[in-house]
């Protein structure tokens, strides 16, 4: 089971099971479930603070860290391939997503589908920050479809596929953005293990999860970086080299405990004396 008792990492563990399969499908889920169709959809990707929010937020995230950090056993070499190779699948999976989301976008209203897919991400967030509460929320495939339903527009459909290869560079971005930290995670793991509180990023992470739909609902500026801002808090919060320190310090007070145990008798007994010396030696034969 996963150590960091990440909600969404514990769920899907208990269905697929492995280290591998489960970073796998941490990575993909944005793609099973439409979270990145709807995000490619909204625009996310239109400007370069929103590629590396979608990078770092939404494909690699709390979950992608519980699991690399928690999960993952082997030495970071082979981390490291294990990332590389589930890395490929995101990449590809959101190219091609991407080449299709023109097509779909001639078949929705735009302005309506962003604020469903500003839903979707907030209940990720809630879903991250709490099980019980993501408990009582809809899934977000069922908040994509009923976007996609509520979007519709036929007046305005062209059933003519549309290539936007811009868009798909961007897409591809986003993913390798996401490879590349889940790489960074697997190299230094021995070390961040030690120094990073993965529970506290992950309700950092949540908060910053959170405030990535205020651009899609226009609250703030597209390309202001307010959801990086978060997250580069959220690493100085999780960031707690005292755990280390004081496991060091606790193994080295079971020895020193002893040590300190055996002066104390030896200052409460006092040295011995020669007679008491002598005494003893001949007690045997006494």
């Amino acid at each position: 089971m996963s150590q960091s008792q990440h909600p969404v990492a514990l769920r899907i563990e208990r269905r697929v099971g492995g280290a591998t399969r489960l970073l796998a499908t941490v990575m993909c889920l944005p793609l099973l479930d439409g979270i990145f169709p709807a995000l490619v959809l909204a625009g996310a990707l239109s400007e370069p603070t929103g590629i590396l929010e979608v990078g770092l937020l939404i494909f690699g995230g709390s979950a992608t860290v519980a699991v690399v950090l928690a999960d993952m056993d082997g030495s970071p070499r082979e981390q490291a391939r294990s990332v590389l190779l589930v890395g490929s699948v995101v990449v590809v999976g959101a190219v091609v997503e991407a080449a299709l989301a023109p097509t779909i976008a001639g078949f929705i209203d735009l302005g309506v589908f962003k604020r469903f897919a500003g839903l979707v991400i907030l209940a990720v967030a809630a879903q991250t920050a709490s099980a019980r509460v993501g408990d009582l929320l809809p899934r977000p495939a069922i908040i994509i479809a009923l976007g996609l339903v509520a979007s519709l527009d036929p007046a305005g459909a062209a059933l003519v596929v549309q290539f936007d290869p811009g868009l798909m560079l961007r897409a591809a971005a986003a993913a390798l953005v996401a490879v590349g930290f889940a790489l960074h995670l697997a190299v230094f793991g021995p070390w961040l293990r030690d120094i990073v509180d993965i529970d506290r990023f992950r309700f950092g992470s949540a908060v910053a999860l959170g405030v990535l739909p205020l651009g899609l609902f226009g609250l703030v500026p597209g390309d202001a970086p307010l959801a990086l801002a978060v997250l580069g808090m959220t690493f100085l919060f999780a960031f707690d080299p005292q755990d280390s320190v004081a496991d060091l310090r606790s193994d080295d007070g079971s020895d020193g405990g002893d040590q300190s145990r055996a002066d104390d008798e030896y200052d409460s007994v006092g040295p011995a004396s020669p007679d008491t010396v002598a005494e003893e030696d001949h007690a045997p034969w006494l």
